[in-house]
């Protein structure tokens, strides 16, 4: 579900910023003004829920809910820890792997077009490109790019230490010295890829890997003539007026204002991350969105606005998930079931400055949820993940 990293350069240290954590508690209620949505800014379940996240060393949260009534904000922590301002309403932040429900969006777009066949192989569409050390791409089918099954090896060391990363291997590993300035094209990312053999036979078993959707990305160029970028914005962005959200041009190094600092821990040092190309993320997760456009874009893909019904079907049909045990990977969408039974659908996403939890329940309630600081360890994602399970449940 995420682009998970992992730093380690006792040099970085000089690049630390501030490091105090100011415990500053905001809430806000926006939206449509009436009581509902008033009553609601005021659940102290939400609160204490980001309290809890701030409380484990995290600097600041923000969760955002939509729902017929309105939509709310609630803010625990700082977004700034030099100034000591909290996370601002509206805030940009980098939105990691959500970028590939967007990305499959598209694709599943083309399928219902004619364009693109789910169960093609990656050869028709992208040549000669999936070849090497054991990689076939006459053997891929699209679907297994899109659903995770394709046994590729990914490009990006993931730093799950549950999976730790080849010493000798030539994966990009999202050290700040290595990768803050540097610009990476996808097909330096493929070829990357393809120095390593497969993790698996296509097909057998679903490992999360962010190579499938660079290529997916460099498929939608190939076929529609267009980067994946301007085909999202077309397609997705503007019909519904998601005015907040965009792929970062080459150069973009920032956000757009509003927006938080972003933070990670490197060598326990709290470094100031907020600044980089995300170019080495791609289509796999460079996007940059706020709260309550994440929000719009899942319960209206959700919604069929974005889709064909069949379409959507075939979306929303998962197997097993490496990386959540608990929950299933669709076509770009992951479904999972809260301690309190409700069941979302969205994806969510982690990438160096922020890592953003996201949920549609049943009911058509929408969350996304945003910490200030990529968690770098099993134990304090799971504080994200427990904080996230609490915020749903209270929505």
């Amino acid at each position: 579900m995420q682009l998970n990293t992992a730093f380690s350069s006792k040099s970085l240290r000089a690049l630390a910023a501030g490091t105090g954590l100011l415990a500053l508690l905001a809430v806000t209620a926006c939206g449509p003004e009436n009581s509902a949505t008033a009553a609601q800014s005021d659940r102290p379940e939400v609160r204490q829920a980001l309290e809890t996240v701030v409380q484990a060393g995290f600097p600041g949260a923000q969760a955002v809910i939509t729902t017929a009534a309105g939509e709310w904000i609630v803010n625990a922590g700082v977004g700034d820890t030099a100034s000591g301002a909290p996370i601002p309403d509206n805030a940009h932040v980098r939105i990691g792997s959500n970028t590939k429900s967007f990305v499959a969006t598209v694709v599943l777009q083309l399928v219902a077009e004619g364009k693109v066949e789910l169960d093609a192989p990656v050869e028709r569409y992208l040549p000669g490109l999936v070849r090497g050390n054991g990689n076939d791409g006459s053997r891929v089918t699209v679907r297994q790019l899109l659903q995770h099954t394709s046994g590729l090896p990914d490009y990006l060391a993931s730093g799950d230490p549950s999976r730790p990363a080849d010493p000798n291997s030539q994966q990009i590993k999202a050290d700040p010295e290595a990768i803050r300035g540097r610009h990476y094209s996808p097909a330096e990312m493929i070829r990357i890829a393809m120095t390593m053999p497969p993790q698996f036979e296509p097909g057998t078993r679903s490992i999360y890997t962010n190579t499938n959707y660079i290529l997916l990305g460099m498929l939608i160029d190939r076929v529609t003539g267009r980067p994946a970028a301007a085909e999202i914005t077309t397609r997705i962005i503007e019909p519904l007026g998601l005015r907040d959200t965009y792929f970062p041009a080459p150069g973009d190094n920032g956000l757009r204002a509003p927006y938080p600092r972003g933070y990670q821990e490197i060598d326990g040092t709290r470094i100031d991350f907020t600044d980089f190309d995300p170019s080495w993320a791609d289509a796999a997760g460079a996007m940059i969105a706020t709260g309550s456009d994440l929000n719009r874009f899942f319960l209206a893909l959700l919604d069929g606005k974005l889709l064909p019904a069949a379409q959507l079907e075939q979306m929303r049909q998962t197997v097993p998930f490496d990386r959540m045990p608990s929950a299933g990977y669709g076509l770009g969408l992951v479904v999972q079931t809260t301690s309190c039974g409700k069941q979302t659908v969205a994806h969510g996403g982690s990438i160096p400055g922020f890592d953003t939890r996201t949920g549609v329940t049943a009911d058509g309630v929408a969350v996304t949820m945003t910490v200030n600081e990529l968690p770098t360890n099993k134990e304090r994602a799971e504080v994200v993940e427990r904080a996230f399970d609490s915020v749903v449940c209270a929505s």
